[in-house]
């Protein structure tokens, strides 16, 4: 190629040093091009993507895409249920579980009914650390809550119950797993059915040990520890750190209080955890209850027993009022910590359970009956309070583990904006976990802009992936944000590192004008 003459390449250099001078320096490329960028790479097309976000101060817009468009939520749905709750019933609000009698206890120490354990819809009828504490989520004695109300009746002179000891959830109408969950969801401690009587989390833990020798059964060890769930090892320690078979498991046909487990464990493991949902939450504390009274020596005479209130015992499952029974003479009382602990708990760790019970609380609370129908009737009220249209949201549970959920990214953010403008505003928001610092963000975040400056909510199912909350910008002013990732069939940690990247950007980018 000819080389230009020097005339014209002078004068080219010239003009390319004038065309520089005349650009405006530090001019930073768009929100909107960078996000683009970042939706349009060849992945991310293969999603369906919703994306809202707007400054709190006065909800001017920051950046939105599909914000009209209906998504699965996954857990991000637990912002609906908590700010409803934390809106309906106030941070200090306290949930009271009883145990009473029809008949006083004799001079004797004998009862001549029955015991009742009655639930008043404490989610944390366990031994989980209050205030939350990310590193030590349940102390060391799994039974203590019940071992307390035990005591408490050992020192008002119990000593033989003739009757049953009964587990008495009918503060909630009996709806064990809302429409939508899967049938697999029902076996695991992440799925455990809803009741008004709830004892660690409804759910056993089982440390799964390989056995002393190959072809030997693994060791099995349950935490609580009581009779109660039985599980049928049919397991087998395998020679090799590889496995045929990984383990796994289900609930045996016709003996809903039994699990059958299969499959190899290496007998090189370290020992793997499982946590396995119990079938009937109120027998399952009646059983707790009657074991440590035992422990102290109290005859239990009786069997054990659950009263429900079912579904066709109530005129509506909408509205009540429900059927109430004299609860009679109080012996044993144990309150709940203040709800907004309880909230830090379901957000930050994603406690599905608690989510649920906490909207059934808010039904009772509002519709005189606890029933998912009032629950999700007392969140239509509130959410069209606050400004959201009907076709912007549809919630079929408290949690998110339903398929039926869909929500709107604009919707989510109206919800986050008002509540943070609300009483509570301040108090939501720190029951949220914090990038880069805790909860289920605790390594999401972490060493960036947004390390210890966004507040959100995760979400995650089969090809969902959602995020949503408050962050803080460069320039120090806060933004609600909410975004959703459907239909995805590329890994979920991609997806989940780009939807970091769209908050850190909309976070970092030139600050916009009031």
């Amino acid at each position: 190629m000819r080389a230009l003459p020097t005339a014209l390449r002078l004068f080219l250099n010239l003009l390319a040093v004038a065309l520089l001078l005349a650009a405006p320096r530090g001019q930073a490329q768009p929100l909107e091009e960078l996000i683009s960028d970042l939706l349009t790479r060849p992945a991310a097309q293969r999603a369906v993507w919703g994306v809202h976000a707007v400054w709190l101060d006065d909800g001017s817009p920051l950046y939105s895409h599909n914000e009209q468009k209906l998504f699965t939520p996954a857990s991000t749905a637990k912002l609906y249920s908590t700010a409803l709750a934390l809106h309906t019933l106030g941070g200090d609000h306290r949930f009271e579980t009883l145990v009473t009698a029809e008949t006083p206890i004799s001079a004797g120490g004998v009862l001549s009914g029955d015991l009742r354990l009655i639930g008043g819809g404490d989610p944390n009828l366990s031994a989980r650390i209050l205030p939350y504490d990310p590193k030590t989520e349940f102390g060391e004695d799994r039974m203590a809550p019940v071992r307390e109300l035990a005591e408490q009746l050992y020192a008002a002179g119990l000593r033989r119950v003739e009757g049953d000891v009964v587990g008495d959830d009918r503060r909630y109408v009996w709806q064990p797993h809302p429409p939508g969950w899967s049938i697999e969801d029902a076996v695991w401690g992440y799925g455990a059915p809803v009741s008004a009587l709830s004892f660690n989390d409804n759910a056993v833990e089982v440390l799964i040990r390989p056995g002393t020798a190959a072809g030997q059964p693994a060791q099995l060890r349950f935490e609580p520890d009581f009779e109660y769930l039985r599980v049928v090892n049919r397991t087998q320690t395998a020679r090799t750190r590889r496995v045929a078979k990984w383990l796994d498991a289900r609930r045996r046909s016709g003996e809903p209080a039994s699990i059958d487990l299969w499959g190899q464990i290496s007998i090189r493991s370290p020992g793997r955890e499982m946590t396995f949902a119990v079938d009937d939450p109120a027998l399952f504390a009646a059983a707790a209850l009657r074991s440590e009274l035992e422990a102290l020596g109290v005859e239990i005479e009786g069997g054990l027993r659950a009263d429900h209130l079912e579904p066709h015992e109530v005129a509506d499952l909408k509205q009540g009022p429900a059927p109430e029974a004299s609860p009679g003479i109080v012996l044993a009382r144990r309150p709940s910590q203040p709800l907004g602990e309880i909230l830090t708990v379901i957000n930050k760790s994603s406690q599905n359970l608690h989510a649920e019970m906490l909207l059934r609380e808010a039904g009772l609370a509002t519709y005189r009956i606890g029933t998912l129908e009032a629950g999700i009737g007392a969140l239509r009220d509130r959410l069209k309070e606050i400004g959201l249209s009907p076709w912007e949201f549809y919630l079929g549970d408290g949690s998110g583990l339903s398929r039926k959920s869909l929500v709107s990214p604009a919707g989510t953010v109206k919800l986050l904006r008002a509540t943070a403008s609300s009483a509570n505003g301040d108090l939501f928001r720190g029951t949220l976990a914090v990038g880069g610092v805790d909860g289920t963000l605790d390594w999401r975040f972490s060493d960036g802009p947004l390390e210890g400056r966004l507040n959100a909510k995760t979400g995650t199912l089969s090809h969902v992936t959602a995020l949503a909350g408050y962050a803080t910008a460069a320039d120090g002013r806060p933004f609600a944000f909410a975004v959703f990732v459907n239909n995805f069939g590329v890994s979920t940690s991609y997806i989940r590192n780009l939807v970091d990247r769209i908050v850190e950007t909309m976070a970092t980018s030139e600050p916009q004008s009031p």
